[in-house]
């Protein structure tokens, strides 16, 4: 049975009105966790090649590229975890791997870190549980993404956050810890939380990708998107709001 929303949501308007108010050099980003094969699209293809995951967020956005691609032709290791795609290799888990790139002071600091990443999980049990990754520039996306991830500088984002407290007010709270942000950060805590989340990147993405340094990143659960976008709009518009 295909992963489907029964609400309709005009992807390639919201994508629009993303792009025209947070005037972002890269598409918004639907990003989806497949737990089946019947939930890929018979039109989208496999990734050829290998890559990370934050590689192909941005492929998807720069080039209009659309695929999908299943845990053995991701990458990163970190990143596949968080996507719940792979189980934890036993570098990450004790902390070695972080320690090794000079990360933390110490293996435990590493390991702390590791255990409070936001994951992919499987309700009964540690297997992996996603079965492929699907990406889409989001105005062109043959699928119901999970959430959708916007990579943007500051002042951008402000105008994301204010437009998510449009209706309710309070506090936004955006939680990362430098490392796996576009994989951990965007995709797994607003998947797993229906909660919107900002990262400043991380040295990964910044670096293999090709996310330049002046930009963020945030990710949308597809919940939320409709109800952010229209308050953008209103939010960028407003008296006392700077252009």
């Amino acid at each position: 049975m295909a992963d489907e929303m029964r609400t309709k949501i005009d992807y390639e308007t919201i994508s629009k009105t993303l792009v025209d108010n947070l005037h972002l050099r890269i598409k918004p980003v639907a990003v989806k966790f497949a737990k089946s094969e019947d939930a890929i699209p018979e039109n989208v293809p496999e990734i050829e090649e290998a890559a990370r995951h934050c590689q192909m967020v941005v492929s998807a956005g720069k080039e209009d590229k659309i695929f999908y691609a299943k845990p053995d032709r991701h990458l990163c290791a970190g990143g596949a975890w968080a996507l719940g795609l792979k189980e934890l290799t036993p570098t990450l888990q004790s902390g070695e791997f972080y320690y090794k790139l000079g990360k933390f002071d110490t293996w435990a600091a590493c390991s702390r870190t590791i255990s409070s990443i936001p994951r992919i999980k499987n309700p009964v049990g540690d297997k992996p549980v996603t079965y492929a990754s699907l990406y889409a520039p989001l105005d062109k996306t043959p699928f119901d993404p999970h959430v959708v991830v916007v990579i943007a500088q500051p002042i951008s984002l402000l105008k994301f956050a204010q437009s998510v407290l449009y209706h309710t007010g309070g506090r936004f709270k955006a939680e990362f810890s430098g490392i796996q942000s576009v994989c951990a950060d965007a995709c797994a805590q607003p998947y797993m939380t229906g909660e919107p989340n900002v990262s400043l990147g991380c040295d990964g993405s910044r670096k293999f990708s090709g996310i330049e340094d002046d930009l963020m990143v945030m990710g949308i659960p597809v919940e939320k998107l409709d109800e952010i976008a229209t308050a953008l709009t209103i939010v960028v518009g407003a008296a006392g709001s700077k252009k």
